[in-house]
């Protein structure tokens, strides 16, 4: 029960980042360069989390071709779910500017941002809980990558959405949910999985590394790139530069 609620806390704390990212946003006048650059800083430690954590420690636990196989089948859902939620209005639901529909503009867009939210935010989280099977640590790297990714994921998202005229009450109660879903699927990671096989634990961890390589190149380095322009490779490289240090340290 310990375990649980241990990776129950840390999907938690890692969701709510954010939270903490939609409150800059609402009480804050960011300024669109800073959010891009904070959102390309941030998709570049998630590249290092899943390059270094991810798909490493998926191939070690399992072998190459789960880990590949698992790998591809999380993108190719996370595109093809992505694909069905953008003919509803959440095709930008991480854009920080005025691309994001209002609710007036496009009926039932609001419900497909929060579950796009909760697409991006998901496999994360599982990710979390798994790293604490085995009666280990949870993975400090893995952690940092998230949180360190979701407080921009929450800063764009939220001032796109105060932008499309959403309420507080609208765009608070999405990133709560999403924060207090993220600890339910930690816990959920740790206790559904802990006798699973070696084999099974690495292809539901490759999985999640291909959904959130898919979602970065989809919906994060897009907004980071549009604003940011030439500085994006770099700002993306200092934060997988960081992340990785972590991660070595860590080790």
């Amino acid at each position: 029960m310990a375990g649980v609620l241990a990776a129950g806390g840390w999907g938690l704390f890692a969701g709510i980042a954010l939270v903490i990212g939609a409150a800059v946003a609402w009480f804050i006048p960011v300024p669109a360069k800073v959010v891009a650059s904070v959102m390309a800083f941030g998709s570049g430690v998630l590249i290092s989390a899943v390059a270094f954590e991810l798909f490493d420690e998926a191939a070690h636990t399992g072998g190459l071709w789960p880990t590949v196989i698992g790998f591809g089948l999380g993108a190719a859902a996370y595109m093809l779910a992505n694909l069905a939620l953008a003919r509803f209005g959440a095709r930008h639901r991480k854009r920080s500017g005025h691309q994001q529909p209002s609710q007036q503009e496009h009926s039932g867009s609001g419900l497909a941002i929060a579950i796009g939210a909760l697409l991006d935010g998901v496999p994360e989280s599982i990710v979390l809980g798994i790293s604490l099977l085995g009666g280990g640590s949870v993975s400090i790297a893995v952690v940092a990558a998230v949180f360190i990714s979701n407080l921009p994921e929450g800063l764009s998202s939220a001032a796109g959405m105060k932008k499309a005229g959403r309420s507080p009450k609208s765009i608070f109660g999405i990133w709560g949910t999403i924060a207090v879903v993220s600890a339910l699927s930690a816990a959920a990671g740790y206790m559904l999985l802990g006798s699973a096989p070696d084999a099974v634990i690495a292809v539901i961890t490759a999985i999640a590394g291909g959904a959130i390589l898919t979602m970065i190149a989809d919906t994060m380095i897009p907004e980071a790139f549009e604003i940011a322009h030439a500085w994006t490779g770099l700002i993306t490289s200092a934060g997988f530069l960081l992340a990785a240090a972590i991660s070595w340290l860590g080790d």
